[in-house]
């Protein structure tokens, strides 16, 4: 643990930039204590300034919020078990994606949250009596983004589960994504309906990164065209016969990766395989 928070990485620093922000909470409560003001309006204070309002005229005067509540937590398990979830998943989401998109999908994942909390509570009847007073808070539809966008980018990335065994990660997204819509009725009705709007950018972003990868690899079949312009442009190769011979031998290691992708997806490549498919792309 002392090593990851050493690495200066997105995901270390989202942990520290949240429980930091709890700690702070804690000790204004603290404080709130010793000067006899009571615990609740010093949390109702804090909230009424970093919480995102369902009623859109609060958050017209309070328009930071959007980006605030999802680094914001008072409950100790509350915090917990958002963390141990961002941390699970961030960590295999940076096995195959950057620092820079894991930060997108947390930011974006949080105001796709805030945005489906916002359009529920106005939209919906059964929400008018609650709707002046109600507010979210919390990283839960950030972390949600988070784990969609890396179940469904790596569906088949295995965990191995105390009782349950192995099972793949896009179960463990779906799974946990039945849990908030049944769970929508039955309690904190706002969150639940948060962290849909953070799988719904999750489940999007990983399906416009396959898209854009799956245009990268069109691109490798019609080669022929580009062969003769790199032989013409490499003429100072000692000797053209081996050149086509090395160009040919390139063209069938990519064919080969093709098709093993074709069938049986991208995640399942070796290392080398992806290298040489990144570097023969250029």
């Amino acid at each position: 643990m002392r090593s990851f928070f050493r690495s200066n990485s997105v995901l270390s620093w989202l942990l520290i930039v949240n429980i930091g922000i709890w700690i702070c909470i804690c000790l204004a409560s603290l404080a709130g204590w010793l000067y006899k003001i009571p615990v609740e309006v010093v949390e109702l204070w804090i909230s009424h300034y970093l919480s995102v309002p369902a009623d859109v005229t609060r958050l017209l005067d309070r328009f930071w919020t959007p980006f605030t509540y999802m680094f914001l937590h008072f409950d100790f398990w509350h915090i917990f078990i958002n963390m141990l979830w961002l941390y699970w998943f961030g960590r295999i989401f940076l096995e195959f994606l950057s620092s820079r998109k894991l930060l997108t999908v947390y930011l974006w994942g949080g105001l796709f949250g805030a945005l489906f909390f916002i359009l529920s509570y106005n939209t919906f009847p059964v929400f008018e009596t609650v709707l002046p007073n109600a507010y979210a808070l919390g990283a839960s539809a950030s972390v949600m983004a988070v784990v969609m966008a890396t179940s469904f980018y790596v569906p088949h990335y295995t965990l191995k589960l105390f009782i349950f065994g192995r099972i793949r990660l896009i179960w463990i997204a779906l799974i946990y994504l039945v849990i908030d819509v049944l769970s929508i009725r039955h309690g904190n009705a706002g969150g639940h309906i948060a962290h849909l709007g953070g799988a719904l950018f999750g489940f999007l972003y990983a399906m416009e990164l396959k898209i854009r990868l799956f245009n990268r690899f069109k691109k490798f079949k019609p080669i022929k065209k580009r062969e003769k312009k790199a032989a013409k442009a490499n003429y100072n190769y000692t000797n053209d016969e081996m050149y086509n011979i090395q160009k040919k031998q390139d063209q069938k290691e990519i064919d080969r990766i093709l098709d093993k992708i074709s069938k049986h997806g991208y995640d399942l490549l070796s290392k080398k395989e992806k290298e040489t498919l990144f570097k023969k792309s250029h």
